[in-house]
């Protein structure tokens, strides 16, 4: 092995790729710079992390749940002494501000902790029989080798949202990370084997979703894929599961909503768009990429949010005072600046940002925080998931209408209505189509002990964190004891004729 490059891990060992092929992971802020050095698998890779998965099944499901949650609770402890290591990998891997990669670090900090109480609390249920002498119960199994494919824009909290659960309840990982995040997923698995994760349990595949991922997904001896990332994607594995009736979570993309009422307080709705829109560069599944706004306070707001987009300092996010950093790569800024020019086409107004910015000292994939005014609700601005740091202004004339447009996309993840008034906000709850509502907060900050996720495309109707994630990975069994020394026929002879 080559000295800097970093390995895949199967079945306990460090190994290099079958392909012997690499690729650079470069810090998006400033592209020259090489962070590591990573494997590009294939489908041979897969067939290995498979196996060693299998095998290692029989012997982790055994082990008692509160045994498994005790290496859970130890890799929180881990991940609370190596914060700030970690955070700052993240930020030079994929650009996000320090204080959100510490975030990003935390929330995998309090998944370890959740998962880690749930150990004892992995409850089924009794119930009483139709029949006399007999015991009714249920129980959870755990599944088999889930595999688990993440995003970039946060690499150590998604993946901790559907590794704890999936070992606690007694699954094998074979975890393929992004292409663009592979060093905050190996320090992620080293954490792992430092809280003593027994060898097969987890195993780690770096290198590209169509080749590796896809080799996974179709993967006859991994029985669950759990995967975040664009809705098309999703309904490729959804199709591709389908067909071997492999069981699919799916999170996916969203085009969320914040409508803002006339009594609202402004100042405290100014500052949750300002996060919501432009946190995480907008590359978040839950950023605010709309916002819906009573006609009386339109004007007044979107010349505030305007002044304040304007003077977000762009920078490297390792820099104190930046706060917002680049995009993941040129791609992504290239597709960003290909629907502000859509937004300009279809006759929205264009009230500040709307360039890439690659003057000065910033040297990578930067782009100005946009604002568009005058968007209707038909407009692919309006429609489309653009992910980054793009805005809709949308005016409504009451809250009724404010929920129709907030309603009228084919996504339905996560909302928002910043009010006054109780009755509009429980209205609001009820009517929204989406998974997740905040009142009087912007669409982001999702916590680890409610469930996530959303309806329409954003997902096929599972849910991440909480306790319905592990309904995701783990199999009910129904379990009858009868007791009575002979035949009963249930239905047969609870219901004599």
């Amino acid at each position: 092995m080559a000295a800097g490059k970093s390995l895949n891990r199967v079945g306990g060992e460090w190994t290099e790729p079958s392909t012997g092929r690499w690729f650079e992971d470069r810090d998006p802020a400033a592209p020259e710079e090489v962070v590591g050095i990573f494997p590009d698998s294939g489908a041979a890779d897969a067939d290995r992390a498979v196996a060693a998965a299998r095998d290692a099944f029989p012997r982790w499901a055994r082990t008692p749940a509160p045994k498994r949650a005790e290496m859970l609770y130890r890799a929180g402890e881990i991940l609370k002494r190596r914060k700030d290591e970690l955070a700052h990998i993240m930020t030079r891997e994929m650009g996000k501000v320090l204080a959100e990669t510490k975030g990003d670090v935390q929330e995998a900090i309090d998944t370890a902790f959740y998962a880690a109480g749930e150990g004892r609390r992995l409850f089924g249920e009794t119930t009483t029989s139709e029949l006399p002498d007999k015991f009714c119960m249920s129980v959870r199994q755990p599944i088999g080798v889930c595999g688990i494919i993440t995003p970039w824009n946060f690499p150590m909290a998604i993946p901790a949202w559907k590794m704890f659960p999936a070992l606690l309840c007694g699954n094998t990982i074979v975890f393929k990370p992004a292409h663009d995040t592979p060093a905050s997923a190996s320090r992620f698995v080293e954490v792992l084997v430092e809280a003593g994760i027994p060898d097969g349990v987890v195993n780690l595949l770096h290198g590209h979703g169509r080749e590796v991922g896809t080799a996974i997904v179709e993967h006859p001896g991994v029985n669950l894929i759990s995967f975040t990332g664009s809705t098309e994607t999703g309904k490729k594995i959804a199709q591709q599961c389908g067909g071997q009736l492999k069981r699919a979570s799916l999170e996916l993309g969203g085009k969320n909503g914040m409508i803002v009422m006339d009594d609202a307080d402004l100042d405290l709705a100014i500052e949750g768009a300002v996060w919501g829109c432009f946190g995480t560069t907008g590359q978040r599944c839950t950023a605010t990429s709309r916002l819906i706004l009573h006609e009386a306070i339109s004007a007044e707001f979107t010349e505030r949010l305007v002044r304040r987009a304007r003077a977000l300092r762009l920078g490297h996010g390792l820099e104190p005072g930046t706060d917002v950093g680049p995009l993941i790569h040129e791609a992504a800024r290239e597709k960003v600046h290909r629907y502000v020019e859509i937004g300009k086409s279809e006759g929205a107004e264009l009230l500040c940002g709307g360039r890439p910015v690659d003057a000065g000292k910033l040297r990578g994939w930067f782009y100005e925080p946009t604002v568009f005014g005058k968007v209707l609700p038909n407009m692919r601005i309006a429609q489309e998931e653009i992910f980054g740091p793009v805005v809709a202004v949308l005016e409504v004339k009451d809250l009724d209408q404010a929920i129709a447009v907030l309603n009228g996309t084919r996504y339905g993840l996560s909302s928002s209505i910043y009010t006054a008034d109780v009755n509009r906000a429980f209205r609001a709850m009820r009517d929204i189509e989406a998974g997740i509502t905040y009142v009087n907060g912007p669409t982001i900050g999702a916590e680890v002990h409610l469930p996530f996720g959303g309806v329409k495309e954003t997902g096929n109707g599972h849910r991440e964190a909480g306790p319905q994630v592990y309904d995701v990975f783990s199999e009910w069994k129904a379990i009858y004891v009868d007791y009575s020394g002979k035949l009963q026929k249930a239905q047969i002879d609870s219901q004599p004729s």
